[in-house]
């Protein structure tokens, strides 16, 4: 099996990476020099223009994109309705909005395109090594490179959601939850750090994450990154949003579900911008933990 690969970041890179252990021929392309040239070094053959990477294929053309969701990812899928061909297939495995992946697959299907909308979850490691993922479009298109799915998820990590949007949204909601769990986490040690008492953070999560009911792989990063930095003096408690926690209220605001630990965890986070929390520090590192998001160095 032959993919291109549009994207070469810190997902994009390690999906590559992923599939080629598992024996896919994998060719890949960024716009960055960089980009292109780390993933050389890793044994990974790029082209330096979406052409050169479309003339790989002497068949069937199944291009993946790992590209920042809205205008660069939709810009891109219009670009490629124009260069692909009819019974190609087209798999957006980004954080894109459901809505946008929607009107990505009417445009693909006038073209006789397959669209596949993947949500992504486990972050670089889970890239690298086995991830969970959320697959929205037609079935009889999943089922043509269901094989790279198998092969990209850790054990049982890959479901067929359903319809076209399906895929993004599911994942939507995923990272609505994520942000009220890390919020907790991060509120708590924020209590912690404000007691009497003398705690090893470092040994707090350690032992949250044994036998506990909280315990999970966010403490486990949280726990990576007290042994760095046992009081995370080095980093400013500011914690950005992707926009998928927006995406869930806004959802849930039409649906009219109360969805208020999504809410104030997203509230919370844009009152970093303000305030150097500790509680923000702690959710700033673990979203560097899982996903290489850029923290802010003291």
């Amino acid at each position: 099996m032959k993919l291109a690969m549009i994207g070469l970041g810190k997902m994009g890179l390690n999906l590559s990476l992923n599939l080629k252990d598992h024996e896919v021929d994998v060719v890949g392309f960024d716009v960055s020099e960089e980009a292109r040239m780390n993933a050389n070094r890793k044994g990974m053959q790029t082209e330096d223009s979406l052409e050169k990477l479309l003339r790989v294929f002497d068949k069937q053309k199944v291009v993946m994109l790992s590209t920042p969701a809205g205008e660069i990812t939709n810009t891109l899928v219009k670009e490629l309705c124009e260069k692909l061909n009819p019974g190609d297939i087209l798999i957006d495995s980004g954080n894109s909005y459901f809505k946008d992946s929607l009107e990505n697959y009417e445009r693909a299907k006038k073209k006789e395109i397959g669209f596949l909308d993947c949500g992504t979850s486990g972050g670089m490691d889970g890239a690298r090594n086995g991830a969970c993922l959320m697959i929205g479009g037609d079935k009889e298109i999943f089922q043509q490179v269901e094989g790279v799915f198998e092969k990209l998820g850790c054990e049982k990590g890959y479901l067929y959601t359903g319809r076209a949007g399906s895929g993004h949204y599911l994942k939507m909601v995923h990272n609505g939850i994520e942000y009220g769990m890390m919020q907790a986490i991060g509120e708590g040690f924020d209590i912690l750090q404000a007691s009497d008492f003398e705690f090893d953070f470092e040994e707090v999560a350690s032992i949250w994450n044994h036998g506990s009911v909280i315990r999970s792989w966010l403490m486990e990063l949280a726990e990576e990154s007290f042994v760095k930095d046992p009081k995370l003096d080095n980093i400013k408690g500011v914690v950005d949003a992707s926009g998928e926690g927006k995406w869930t209220i806004e959802e849930a605001l039409r649906l009219n579900i109360p969805v208020p630990a999504i809410a104030s965890a997203l509230f919370a986070r844009n009152t970093t911008k303000i305030d150097d929390s500790f509680s923000a520090k702690v959710v700033a590192t673990m979203r560097h933990g899982f996903g290489g998001h850029d923290v802010s160095e003291k």
